[in-house]
């Protein structure tokens, strides 16, 4: 995909259009703006990535339908949050794992919002069974482990992040090596982009190399749930 270019400075300016601008009223008014300048580049960028994608892991999935694929919706879920705006500010879509349910399975992610780049790639919030899996598998497999979160070309692109307990969670060793690895509640790496390279040619060749930096990552994280890589 060299020399392809899906994103351009008017899919950032709706963003923060919208973002000063974030009513029902508004959206309406702008809707086929939205679906010009924002949902159709992030849909394309989708379907050119299957095949980039599919180089990595066969058992992911890039998926450009508009409504049920990868890419997330622009509504907010306002239903408990005291902040009622309407939509999201930014536009991302997630690389799920073809056997995860939902955002917390294992998979990649790219995040577009004004400001704020970056690809991301592990678990975060997995639910208690799989978050219990994978400490146990950093337990029973620590130089692989190690090895994933060492590999030079993964350090090159990707810092860990997410949260973490202050204490060992329950039925762990408090006085493991790895302990701090352990008390993680989310097992995530991202690297970050500037807006001006997410709008250049190339800036899909870029996400396939940070994608495949996190491989090995990732590859713990899904077998460790009992799922293929």
């Amino acid at each position: 995909m060299a020399g392809a270019r899906h994103f351009s400075p008017e899919f950032f300016d709706f963003l923060v259009e919208l973002r000063e601008n974030n009513t029902r009223e508004w959206f309406q008014n702008n809707k086929e703006r939205f679906v010009a300048e924002v949902q159709a580049p992030v849909l394309r960028f989708i379907a050119d990535f299957a095949a980039p994608l599919k180089a990595i892991s066969p058992h992911f999935v890039a998926d450009p339908r508009p409504s049920g694929g990868s890419m997330f919706r622009i509504y907010r879920d306002v239903r408990f949050s005291k902040d009622k705006k309407p939509y999201k500010t930014h536009a991302a879509a997630q690389f799920r794992h073809r056997s995860g349910r939902d955002a917390h399975a294992p998979g990649f992610y790219l995040h577009l919002e004004p400001g704020n780049v970056f690809v991301g790639a592990g678990s975060w919030h997995p639910a208690p069974d799989a978050l219990s899996d994978i400490r146990g598998a950093i337990v029973e497999q620590p130089s692989r482990w190690r090895s994933a979160i060492s590999d030079p070309g993964f350090r090159k692109h990707h810092r860990l992040g997410g949260e973490s307990l202050q204490r060992a969670p329950r039925g762990f060793d408090p006085e493991h090596p790895l302990i701090d690895e352990i008390k993680r509640r989310d097992f995530i790496c991202v690297e970050e982009f500037t807006q001006s390279a997410a709008c250049k040619t190339g800036f899909i060749d870029r996400v396939e190399t940070s994608c495949r930096a996190a491989g090995p990552f990732v590859k713990f994280l899904t077998e460790a749930v009992g799922q293929k890589f």
